[in-house]
């Protein structure tokens, strides 16, 4: 598969079974959206094919769209059901026919009533009356209140009409899902939700994700792109890791090994070859060299964004200070009464759910929204931005040198200089002359991240930053930030990436923003919590537990296990797990021989003649798929007992 000219990847190979989990990772750039995009059809391959069975039906979430909108949020997502509506539609107009006609006894009224019950059993079949309750169940889940229901889509964000098409797709129920970095723009409750919903999904998925906790709790199966070639691992994303390092680890002893014996026997080749007392072992050996099958390393791409940011010009003592502000649309009040200031060197956290106000209070504070109250900025301060939405902030018909020239000043208006910037981000002299419109979401990021280093900032600004970068520059962005000696301010529901990088945290909750101060880690613990994941539902959570011990006040006596109860349930417990991990030995073992057995009929030579060996091949792949089948079904039991 080529891309304006750069060989993307070449004569990849897998097979998707239903109801697989699969997590497709890479480095930025590597084409993960792009195979997502051909596995879709919505992208031709350069060479082979896609070959999906029977009549599967395929759902698509990319991760970008520039699509208009012209309906309400939940006319939109009934589009899904256009079926079900026009069956609806036509179920009224034959009704007001069969009111208005008198002809009781001509054929054409007989077929009408005839047609009015085939209405009424397709939407009998269709479940038509849940359409609604389905609807509001998935819209709900991904975080619309009842309330926007009736607004139009048009009026919401890209990341929130993202959420529409997700829904559109999930209501779709489709044989095969592919999403690209589906948790971009949802909050930590849309997460949960939707790693919820995932777990019991009956159709495959394969997705994109930046997001490890939320591979972790979805896939079991990681398929990496390096250098366009894939390696498929049977595990969730830790694991993968583990085992791409012990792969590796294994290829280096045993290449080690393997170069240490040729050099001997080269060697002694060296020294013995014109002797003929020798010559005899000499040919031997050389015949033995020829024939070995030598080992290959696998590729492992180490390339990584390297950049600092310069030195910060000094600024007043006081970088912003906020008084009496507010901010509201039409008659929803986003930030009210807000008071703070923020000093110079501090590094702050925003923190909470979506619709609190964070990324408002960052539009505020670069002066894309007007408040009441005063927000001020401090003496001499110099901001830099990284908005959530690069398309925003980028020209999409810019090249990506372009873009650079745009705004450069001073020294960096010489090319030469420009280029060795983008070559610190990773683009190469094949890529500067790429449009901004067709670069991936992590291509996007690292290109404004180069901009930022055009000028001298005090404040650096950064609404969430990590969506599309991969693991690698997550961690060089880190490192560049600690280093970063001005303000900072970071719009995060990441912990590993704002653990030791914030001083502070601005927590945005429905009752008002409250300031901390510490660490992020510092903050989370203060609460007794271990994620964001918890610090998003505290309020839910604790809203249900202070409600079920106000209707039982002897609920937390009645919570407590006795003695032998707990040794029992233990028991229980140890178990299943015990009967968790022979199944797991089992599922490992059955898809070892499936895979053979896979590999085997992969062979062009497999179909040819009457072959009973083929024959037998099949129905033994057959019974394996049953017993895997019988066994993960099995698997599903165990946990869900173990979970409850």
């Amino acid at each position: 598969m080529f891309l304006s000219g750069k060989e993307l990847f070449a004569d990849l190979s897998f097979m998707i079974r239903e109801k697989g989990r699969i997590g497709l990772v890479g480095k930025n750039g590597a084409g993960k959206s792009t195979l997502l995009k051909i596995i879709a059809r919505a992208q031709e391959p350069t060479s082979g094919s896609v070959d999906i069975s029977g009549e599967k039906r395929v759902g698509y979430l990319p991760q970008e769209m520039n699509w208009e909108y012209d309906k309400t949020v939940f006319g939109e997502t009934q589009e899904v059901f256009k079926e079900v509506l026009d069956l609806e539609q036509e179920l009224k107009d034959i009704n007001v026919q069969l009111i208005e006609r008198t002809d009781y006894e001509s054929d054409s009224y007989t077929e009408l009533i005839e047609r009015l019950n085939e209405v009424h059993a397709k939407l009998g079949t269709m479940e038509s009356e849940k359409m609604e309750s389905k609807i509001e169940k998935v819209l709900k889940g991904l975080g619309f209140n009842r309330e926007e229901f009736d607004k139009p889509l048009a009026e919401f964000s890209g990341g929130w009409q993202m959420r529409v098409e997700l829904a559109k797709i999930l209501l779709t129920e489709p044989d095969l899902l592919l999403l690209d970095e589906p948790t971009n723009h949802l909050d930590i409750e849309s997460i949960l939700w939707l790693e919820e919903y995932f777990q019991s999904y009956p159709g495959a998925i394969v997705m994109v994700s930046h997001d490890r906790r939320f591979l972790d709790n979805i896939t079991n199966r990681t398929i990496e792109i390096v250098f366009g070639k894939i390696y498929d691992y049977k595990a969730p994303y830790s694991e993968y890791l583990i085992q791409r390092q012990e792969r590796y680890d294994t290829q280096i002893a045993t290449f080690k090994n393997q170069q240490k014996h040729i050099e001997q026997q080269e060697r002694f080749i060296t020294r013995f070859k014109a002797k003929a007392s020798k010559s005899k072992q000499v040919q031997s050996k050389i015949k033995m060299l020829e024939k070995i099958d030598r080992i290959e390393m696998d590729e492992f791409d180490e390339s990584s964004i390297n950049f600092r940011f310069p030195a910060a010009p000094r600024s007043g003592a006081v970088v912003i200070e906020a008084n009496d502000v507010d901010k509201h649309y039409d008659d929803k009040h986003v930030l009210k009464n807000l008071n703070f200031k923020i000093q110079r060197g501090d590094r702050i956290a925003f923190v909470g759910k979506n619709g609190m106000g964070k990324t408002t209070l960052v539009k505020l504070i670069t002066g894309e929204e007007k408040c009441t109250g005063e927000l001020i900025l401090g003496h001499n301060v110099a901001q830099g931005y990284y908005a959530q939405v690069q398309e925003k902030t980028l020209r999409k018909d810019a090249t990506v040198l372009e873009t650079l020239e745009h705004e450069a000043t001073g020294d960096w208006t010489k090319t030469n200089k420009l280029r060795g910037l983008l070559g610190a981000f990773l683009f190469r002299d094949s890529d500067i002359d790429k449009k901004v419109k067709v670069l991936s979401g992590g291509e996007k990021s690292r290109l404004a991240l180069a901009r930022l280093l055009l000028f001298e900032n005090n404040l650096i600004i950064l609404d969430e930053p990590t969506n599309h970068l991969d693991m690698r520059a997550k961690d060089v962005l880190k490192q560049a930030l600690q280093n970063f000696d001005g303000t900072l301010i970071v719009v995060s529901h990441d912990r590993d990436f704002l653990s030791e990088l914030t001083t502070k945290t601005f927590e945005f909750t429905p009752t008002g923003t409250k300031e901390h101060l510490g660490d992020i880690s510092e903050f989370l613990d203060k609460y007794k919590y271990e994620h964001f994941r918890e610090l998003e539902q505290t309020s839910k959570t604790e809203k249900k537990s202070s409600e079920k011990k106000a209707s039982n006040p002897s609920s937390e006596a009645n919570e407590k296990l006795s003695y032998e109860d707990k040794k029992a349930k233990e028991k229980e417990d140890r178990q299943l797990r015990s009967d968790l991990n022979k199944t797991e030995k089992k599922i490992e073992k059955l898809e070892l021989e499936l895979a053979e057995m896979e590999n085997k009929m992969s062979d062009p030579t497999f179909y040819d003649g009457e072959n009973e060996a083929s024959k037998k091949l099949f129905f033994e792949h057959a019974e394996i798929q049953k017993k895997l089948d019988l066994n993960m079904q099995e698997w599903e039991t165990l946990s869900e007992k173990i979970e409850s």
